[in-house]
């Protein structure tokens, strides 16, 4: 599983539903959501 920080829960966390994306910039980077508030979770890197 990928981890990023969640804002709303302070704290890092398993992202649900991962979702490889490529930047504007064309850097990769992982987009989904946290699994317990459901915030939108952002991870830049492979």
């Amino acid at each position: 599983m990928v981890q990023g920080y969640c804002v709303k829960c302070r704290k890092k966390v398993d992202i649900k539903d991962a979702k490889k994306i490529t930047m504007k910039n064309g850097k990769p980077a992982t987009k989904g959501s946290c699994p317990k508030c459901g915030t939108g979770v952002f991870r830049i890197g492979k």
